[in-house]
């Protein structure tokens, strides 16, 4: 069969012309191996919000003027191609995300100054009487911990808890100067009842705090 020229202006045979999931899941790459230059619309910001949907709309249509193909098999199967492996970047991507969020709490929960918040959070008297003995955290946490080669660093957490009496939230911020974690504030807001505030060595405002540290 006789190889089909470029800028053949044929129209695509109507089985061809469907949605291309190569083209919206790789966009502009996938315009450049299809000879597709308008995907390059997708490095702009906005843009490219648009463009990714008007190439998986149309890009079957461009692909068959822009680029020779032997016969329809041909270009069937190389979009497939090109879907699949869009498939299994994005696949991967998320696979990538999720291994990281799910694994950013057990890192900052292995630091030493998270440690020593939830030690110090344990060991208070008035937040077992509100929360229990018991106080246990939550897997998921927000936060960040900074450690600086010199020895200095910075961490902050909101940690949801729990014990048998009742729930709230810790909030902390420790410094760490010549590897020496120092906690600067720690307040444990109960639900339903006044801030306990464990440390205050800065003197924010804590709102709602119970009298007395």
């Amino acid at each position: 069969m006789a190889t089909r020229a470029l800028n053949d202006p044929a129209e695509i045979p109507a089985e061809l012309d469907r949605w291309n999931w190569g083209a919206f899941l790789l966009n502009w790459i996938w315009g450049i191996g299809n000879s597709t230059f308008i995907a390059l619309l997708c490095f702009i910001p906005l843009v490219n919000l648009v463009m990714v949907f008007v190439l998986g709309a149309r890009g079957s249509r461009w692909a068959w003027r822009n680029r020779a193909w032997r016969d329809a098999e041909h270009f069937r199967s190389t979009q497939r191609g090109w879907a699949i492996a869009g498939f299994i970047v994005w696949g991967l991507a998320a696979l990538l995300v999720a291994g990281v969020a799910v694994g950013l709490p057990r890192i900052m929960k292995g630091s030493e100054a998270y440690a020593m918040t939830m030690q110090a959070v344990r060991s208070d008297e008035r937040v077992k009487a509100a929360l229990g003995d018991d106080v246990r955290d939550a897997y998921w946490i927000s936060g960040h911990v900074e450690i600086e080669a010199e020895g200095t660093g910075r961490a902050s957490f909101v940690i949801p808890v729990h014990g048998s009496r009742g729930e709230g939230t810790v909030v902390s911020r420790a410094v760490r100067n010549g590897g020496v974690w120092d906690i600067r504030l720690l307040v444990v807001r109960v639900e339903g009842g006044a801030a306990i505030v464990l440390a205050n060595k800065d003197g924010m405002m804590v709102p709602d705090a119970s009298t007395g540290i």
